[in-house]
């Protein structure tokens, strides 16, 4: 795929970038997909591509445009540092709103066909969570997102399928904190949450040490299931 920076407005200055790659067909349902603190890197836009070779109008917006437009961070401890700082800088109540914004732009696009989702890793799943909680998506993936068990008392808003990965061994999301998440979207009627027997944080990432290919398959089969149910079929015609 070969996707394209465009911009999205907004109503906090001139606007942002957002890295869009389209589907084979030019057209389909909407995926927002969200970074985490390295910014809209090499890999959150492999991650933005893959979508849309799945058929998804897939548009992966800059976070941190309101600190420091375009970053591109790797995954050294000095990265990890930057992006940590950069969190800080925008405020995290901020990046989401500007998520919601971008969430809209999606929407509007002519190449969008109606219903979107959301995939976020690490910030980003924490962020999915929140559009979840915000009526802001039609379905939400999160990969081990921090910070969902501090903002639990916003589970009862969630009103769209929703499902959370979280690797066993992830010291920064510990499983007690995993539980509580369980245990708080229990009541909904379509919420899974799964942890990866071995995985650590990022496992996701085939840029970073910590990369799970078993796990990364695994979790990649069953959001692809859950999206493609929820925004690719069709309900069948009976004759």
């Amino acid at each position: 795929m070969a996707g394209e920076f465009i911009n999205i407005k907004s109503k906090h200055g001139s606007g942002y970038s957002g890295y869009l790659s389209l589907p084979q067909s030019g057209s389909g349902p909407g995926m927002l997909v969200v970074q985490e603190i390295f910014g809209v890197n090499s890999h959150i836009r492999e991650v933005a591509d893959l979508y849309a070779a799945a058929g998804f109008v897939a548009l992966a917006p800059d976070a941190f445009w309101r600190a420091q437009p375009r970053v591109e961070l790797g995954y050294t401890p000095d990265d990890i540092q930057k992006g940590m700082a950069l969190v800080q800088k925008c405020g995290r109540e901020e990046i989401v709103e500007d998520m919601l914004e971008a969430a809209d732009a999606l929407k509007a696009l002519r190449q969008c066909t109606g219903k979107i989702g959301v995939v976020g890793y690490c910030m980003g799943g924490f962020i999915a969570f929140k559009l979840a909680s915000r009526n802001a998506v039609d379905v939400a993936v999160g990969y081990y997102g921090g910070g969902i068990s501090q903002s639990l008392d916003e589970a009862k808003n969630v009103r769209c399928p929703i499902m959370l990965h979280f690797g066993e061994k992830d010291n920064h999301i510990p499983m007690d904190e995993v539980n509580k998440i369980k245990d708080a979207l229990r009541g909904q009627a379509d919420a899974s949450v799964f942890i990866y027997a071995g995985a650590d944080h990022g496992f996701n990432c085939d840029q970073r040490p910590s990369y799970n290919r078993q796990a990364a398959m695994l979790a990649f089969g069953r959001s692809m299931v859950l999206c493609n149910r929820v925004l690719l079929e069709k309900t069948a015609v009976h004759k």
